[in-house]
Order: structure tokens, then C-alpha cells, then sequence
């Protein structure tokens, strides 16, 4: 069964390094390091485990001179280990004085990220903004103009509110909110092109916290503007929470074409790796049928045929078996990030399921026959029993891999 592709949204295309954002290009994943940035080699690692997770670009906050004097030290560490993923500013407050006291730091960056809510207030906001597109265009660097609704443009917002006040029928707060946020973002991206960056440097987001508000506002933003759009729910929260709402609201704009690249922010659970934003982004795209990163495991939730928990510890063995093989096989075995495999609890749906993946494991159930079938594309090749039936199920994943996707290179 194929599977329905969805078009995607005209917009423009915007170079990242080697990277493209927008024009046609795939939906993009992107992460942000939590490290002190003036700490090169915690920063440097954290950069090298998300690209290795799949991040596409890496996002690092510049907010001190010990920061920016930082940015061309870990650029220079990250190529001597032939890392060249896109390193990207985040400038709040003063990034117009660290681009101007830094101009290594500035060569070294792929874009910038400038929040026109705290680019300066009053008198200072524009010339403030002017300089930091200023020096985009000098280094021919791209920008993303990011609103943040918790960090919005106050000088915006109150100047829709008035005109709204005088309206004969006033629109509710929340939908001036929103056409603030949009607001924001076009009118600064107007001024950018108008002191001469081009559009195709230009990216947009226009970050919410609520799901709903998300998808009104970028639905609203498509229908404005033909920029690339980075897509994400600001503040998404913790756990499932983030999780489960990132993925309510991303999967809506996606599906209909809205959004060029993503990145989940997922407030980290203690002692959980950075990369799990990565994996999350990867696997919204994945189930979607937008794009492909890691071989797909398909296992059965479980019930009463399945008193026995090792079907669950061997599906969650051969899925980080997968992602942990992915940085090598993805050089010397293309497709293979098409591959499904089926690990499967009992014989209800075990062996149908296991004849429709590439791989396919059956394993009993309770009262069954303690053996477990194979089948590689539909033909059933192996039984497996005894106490190594993992490791020797992963064997059999290595050869078929090799076998299938070798031909083709």
C-alpha cells in the first residue's frame, strides 16, 4: 500500500550551510544544545550526540562575549570531528553589540535567530534590528525572525489593541493576540528585505503554547506570506505532556502542507538525553509518511495472550538496535531507513503482520509452542527458540540489511 503524499507548501527556499529550508526541500529537524555555550567541549558534544541523533541543525544560545567569543571554537571542533551540521545563533537583548564585538562569531554561524520582542524597546527596537540584519547581509548570513507569544512585541500588541477598540465590533483578546504574534513577524521580515536582506534568507516562526493557537496561527501566516516556516509549540512541557501535544499540533499543519522545518521543545526529564526531542521530531515525520530516518518497528500493545513481558523487551532491544546501526548503515545502505519490522506478541496477528513487514518476528504467546517464525518478505525462512533469540533475531537484521539495500549501492 502506497502511501498518500502530501504536498507541501510553495514557500521559499532558504540555504542553512548545506542545508535547505522551504523550496520543495524536505521537512527539516532541528534541536537546541542546554549547555553553557562558553563551555566548548560540553557544547561541542552535545552538538556532535544530536546531529548523531539526527538533527539536522543545532541551535546555540549567544547571550554573553564569553558565548560569542566561543562560536568559532566549536565551529573549528565540530569540523576536525567532520561534523558539518549548521550551527545557528539564538541572540535575545544584545545581539546587535555581540555581532558587532565578534565578528569571528558571526563568520562562523549559519543563521541567526533574532526574537523582534526583545531585538530593543521603544527608540532602540528598530536601529537595533537594523544592525543585526545589517550584518546577515554582510556575512550572507540567513535569519529567523522568531515571534514568541510569551515574549511578543509590546509596541505591536498595543497598537492593535487600540485599533480594535474602536472598531464597531471588537474582536476577543485571544484573536488579536494572535494576529499580533503575525503581525510581528511580517512586519519585521518587511523591514529586513526593506534594509536588504532578501527573502530567501528569511525564515519565520510564530511560537504558542496552546495547540490551538499554533495551528490558527500558522494557517493564518501560510495564507499571509510565502516564507519558510519553522514550526513548533513553544513550551511544550515535560514528558507525554510535550509530547503528546507537539504532535497534536504539528501533525494538523504538516498534514494540510504548512511548515518547513520543526524542532519539539520537550522541557527535558531528568537524566533523559537531549536527543529525544530529535527522535520525537524524526518519528512525527516518520509515522506521518513525510520522511523516512530509521527502520520502523511495529509490535502489538500486549494483553491477555502475552502474560510474558519479552516481546516488549525485545521490540525496545531491536528498535535502539536500529537506531544505533542507522549512522552506518545510512552510508552504505540506501533505503534502508524505508525497512519495517515486526515484532509481534502472540499468534493472533503475529505471523500477518510479520509476512506484510521487510522482518518479522511471531513470538508465543501464552500457551503457545515456545518457537518463534521468521519471515523476510513475506516467506517464512527460520524458527528461533531458546534463550538467544534477540541476538540471533539482530544477525538476522545485519544480513538482510546487507543483502537488500548493499545491491544498490
Amino acid at each position: 500500500m502506497s502511501t498518500p503524499v502530501i504536498p507541501r507548501r510553495s514557500s521559499l527556499g532558504v540555504k542553512v550551510g548545506p542545508i535547505q529550508i522551504g523550496g520543495g526541500a524536505p521537512v527539516v529537524v532541528q534541536s537546541m544544545t542546554n549547555t553553557a555555550t562558553e563551555d566548548v567541549a560540553a557544547t561541542v558534544e552535545q552538538i556532535l550526540a544530536l546531529a548523531r541523533a539526527g538533527s539536522e541543525i543545532v541551535r546555540i544560545t549567544v547571550n554573553t562575549d564569553q558565548a560569542a567569543a566561543a562560536v568559532p571554537k566549536i565551529r573549528e571542533a565540530l569540523d576536525r570531528r567532520d561534523c558539518n551540521v549548521p550551527v545557528v545563533g539564538d541572540f535575545h537583548f544584545n545581539g546587535h553589540k555581540l555581532l558587532a564585538n565578534h565578528p569571528a562569531c558571526a563568520e562562523a554561524l549559519a543563521k541567526f535567530r533574532i526574537n523582534p520582542g526583545n531585538v530593543g524597546r521603544g527608540a532602540k527596537r528598530d536601529p537595533q534590528f537594523a544592525q543585526m540584519i545589517e550584518f546577515a547581509c554582510r556575512y550572507q548570513k540567513p535569519v529567523r525572525i522568531g515571534v514568541n507569544w510569551g515574549s511578543l512585541d509590546q509596541s505591536v500588541l498595543a497598537r492593535l489593541l487600540d485599533e480594535n477598540a474602536e472598531l464597531a465590533n471588537p474582536r476577543d483578546l485571544d484573536e488579536v493576540m494572535r494576529d499580533a504574534v503575525i503581525t510581528s513577524a511580517l512586519e519585521s521580515a518587511a523591514k529586513a528585505e526593506e534594509w536588504g536582506l532578501p527573502a530567501d534568507r528569511i525564515v519565520i516562526s510564530c511560537k504558542m503554547s496552546g495547540v490551538q493557537e499554533l495551528i490558527a496561527v500558522y494557517q493564518e501566516l501560510a495564507r499571509r506570506c510565502n516564507y519558510a516556516l519553522h514550526l513548533g509549540l513553544t513550551e511544550a512541557g515535560i514528558g507525554t505532556k510535550g509530547i503528546v501535544a507537539s504532535t497534536a499540533a504539528l501533525a494538523v499543519l504538516l498534514q494540510q502542507g504548512i511548515g518547513d522545518t520543526i524542532r519539539i521543545s520537550l522541557t527535558p526529564e531528568p537524566g533523559a538525553p537531549r536527543t529525544k526531542e530529535v527522535v520525537v521530531a524524526q518519528e512525527i515525520l516518520q509515522t506521518m509518511g513525510i520522511r523516512s530516518f530509521t527502520p520502523m518497528v511495529i509490535s502489538c500493545p500486549g494483553c491477555g495472550r502475552t502474560t510474558s513481558d519479552y516481546f516488549q523487551r525485545l521490540a525496545q532491544q531491536i528498535q535502539g538496535f536500529l537506531r544505533e546501526r542507522m549512522p552506518e548503515w545510512k552510508n552504505h545502505y540506501p533505503g534502508v531507513e524505508e525497512m519495517h519490522v515486526a515484532v509481534m506478541g502472540c499468534v493472533v496477528n503475529g505471523p500477518g503482520e510479520s509476512k506484510n513487514a521487510n522482518l518479522g518476528i511471531s513470538l508465543p504467546g501464552t500457551g503457545e509452542k515456545p518457537v518463534a517464525p521468521v519471515y523476510q518478505d513475506g516467506q517464512k525462512t527460520v524458527t528461533l527458540k531458546g534463550d538467544h533469540i534477540a541476538e540471533e533475531f539482530q544477525a538476522i537484521v545485519e544480513r538482510y540489511v546487507e543483502n537488500r539495500y548493499g545491491k544498490q549501492a
